[in-house]
Parts: C-alpha cells; sequence; structure tokens
C-alpha cells in the first residue's frame, strides 16, 4: 500500500518568459505561506534560454542568451533551493546535434547538482547522462506512454520522475497498478483535447522548428527566419482552440486536475508531483491558474491581488486580448 504523501510539489512554467511571475510565487511562499494550499512546494521551474536546440514542447525564439542572464536567472531560483529543469524534450534530436556549444554552455553553467532536466530523444538521454551525471533526469510526457506495461517499465528505469501523459489522469485502474508513486508526475492542468491524435506530429514539428531556426541563426543571422522556408509543415498546421483554454475551460475536460482531486485521491496514493502547464500562455491566465492550485480559497482574492500588485511594480503585467 502505497505511503500518503504529505506536500503538494509543483513544478512551474517557464524561468525566462515568467521570470518575475515565477520569482513574485516562490517570495510569497517564502514570506507569507499561511496564504497557500497545506503542503505547497515549488518542486522546479521549468523551461529554457533561447534559442537552445535542445528544447521541445514549445518552439522558443530569440537570440542567444548572455552569460550574465543565464547567471543570474540560476542563482535567482537555486539560491531559493528551487530546480531549474530544462526543457530538452525536442524528440527530433540526432547524434549531430549533441555537440551544440550553446546548449552544452547551459549544462555547465547550471551543473551544481541540484538542476534538472527533462528528456525525451534516448540518443540525448545518453549523452546528458554519460556527459553530465550530476543532473537528476526526468521521463518527458512528450513520450505519450498510456499503456500501463509501458508505464510501468518507464517507472522502473533510472528516472529519477517520470511525467505521465495526462490521458492517463484520473483513472484509478491504471494509476493503482503502477509502482514507485514517488517517482510519478502527473500534468495536472493540461489544455489539450482528450485522445488528441495530432499531439505526437506537433512535438516533432516542434522540434524541426527549433533546430531549424538555431541552423538559420548561424547562417543568416540578420535575416528573419521562416519555418515555410524549410518545411512543408509548420506550426500554424497545429493552431486549435485548445491553444487559448484558460483554467476556466480545462477545469470541464475529463483529464482535469482538480485541487480537491490533488488532497483527496493523488496525495493519499503517494502521487505528489504535479505539473502546470503554461509556458506559451498569458500572464494574467497563468496568473489565474496559480491562483486556483496554489491559493487556499479563502485567501485566493488577497493573495490574488497582492501577486498583481508586486507585478505591476515590477512593469511586468501585459493585456493578453484573447484572454
Amino acid at each position: 500500500m502505497a505511503v500518503p504523501a504529505t506536500t503538494a510539489r509543483y513544478h512551474l512554467p517557464d524561468f525566462t518568459r515568467h521570470l518575475r511571475l515565477n520569482l513574485a510565487i516562490a517570495q510569497m511562499l517564502k514570506g507569507a505561506p499561511e496564504w497557500f494550499r497545506e503542503g505547497t512546494q515549488i518542486a522546479s521551474v521549468y523551461g529554457c534560454f533561447p534559442p537552445a536546440m535542445w528544447n521541445g514542447g514549445r518552439p522558443m525564439g530569440g537570440v542567444h542568451c548572455d552569460e550574465t542572464f543565464i547567471d543570474k536567472v540560476l542563482h535567482a531560483f537555486n539560491d531559493q533551493g528551487i530546480p531549474l529543469r530544462f526543457t530538452f524534450t525536442n524528440p527530433m534530436i540526432r547524434e549531430e546535434h549533441l555537440s551544440d556549444p550553446f546548449c552544452n554552455r547551459l549544462m555547465k553553467m547550471a551543473d551544481n547538482g541540484l538542476n534538472e532536466v527533462i528528456v525525451f530523444s534516448e540518443v540525448l538521454e545518453q549523452y546528458i547522462r554519460a556527459n553530465y551525471p550530476n543532473y537528476k533526469i526526468t521521463s518527458s510526457t512528450c513520450k505519450r506512454l498510456t499503456d500501463p506495461e509501458a508505464i510501468i517499465a518507464e517507472l522502473n528505469k533510472d528516472y529519477h520522475v517520470v511525467v505521465l501523459d495526462y490521458d492517463v489522469n484520473n483513472k484509478w485502474e491504471i494509476l493503482d497498478r503502477l509502482p514507485h508513486p514517488e517517482k510519478i508526475e502527473v500534468l495536472a492542468s493540461s489544455p489539450c483535447f482528450p485522445n488528441c491524435q495530432r499531439r505526437s506530429k506537433e512535438y516533432e514539428t516542434c522540434g524541426l522548428q527549433q533546430i531549424y531556426y538555431n541552423e538559420h541563426l548561424k547562417k543568416f543571422p540578420n535575416t528573419p527566419f521562416r519555418m515555410s522556408d524549410y518545411s512543408e509543415v509548420t506550426m500554424a498546421d497545429f493552431e486549435c482552440p485548445a491553444m487559448h483554454r484558460t483554467v476556466f475551460d480545462i477545469v470541464k475536460l475529463p483529464h482535469h486536475i482538480s485541487p480537491e482531486l490533488i488532497y483527496g485521491e493523488y496525495l493519499p496514493r503517494g502521487i505528489n508531483q504535479f505539473k502546470l502547464s503554461g509556458r506559451g500562455g498569458s500572464k494574467l491566465a497563468l496568473i489565474e491558474l496559480y491562483s486556483y492550485y496554489l491559493f487556499r480559497p479563502e485567501m485566493r482574492d488577497k493573495a490574488r491581488f497582492m501577486l498583481l500588485h508586486n507585478l505591476d511594480r515590477m512593469g511586468d503585467i501585459r493585456i493578453d486580448t484573447r484572454v
């Protein structure tokens, strides 16, 4: 029988685009823990520094981050004991991409035993294990493992954490069969359609776009990048309503994991790792998502106001008309 968990460990998006928001949340949790649900912890902040070729899940543009900025972000979170978790989940990485100087530089700068990586490509995973053994390695939800036997096999491998596919959420007949509940992470707030048939293809296209973008920067640094110059399939082909869903929409989905389910079903089963999506979402939508999951219901309005107030003082609030 699983040992019940007493903490809810959240993995938050993203340490570049949502840098100030996540720092503000971390500071609030430290300074006013009574505003947060019982046992709330920040397990990591995930994402990547642009334009890392190994990045996956969502394409990331932008010129190369300078080392001063990278070092400041590392210290901002690591000094609070919060790992950065690199989304090195590009499924299209091959042997020739392993020597990418920017990605290897990131790995060296963050190689302190605290930071982590999420992987998909087997060749990249083996490269990281061989060259950067201090990193904790997470198996990505992008693998889309839904067969119970395949999930069991993955959990029995040498992974720090295995992120389940969202289509397994709330399927207790599967979850109750899985070993190592302490290694299980669930994608609690996925906005995607159940049983999406093009999700794997989308990940592949994201990966190709990241590779093509990096190659373009090296060859044509002063010319705008267009995916259509490199591939007949672009991210525009994957535009769908799910990309703009907020917390008010995702609560209606069958794979949605509510705070009530976290405390009533998941923690008693020993599952206490919860990934919140939102790398590509608006800041206001992410604030509402954090308010829903992290703050105590009776403190939500005050905590949300203080969070917005702090971000406003930082000049870090923009209005997204889609929300």
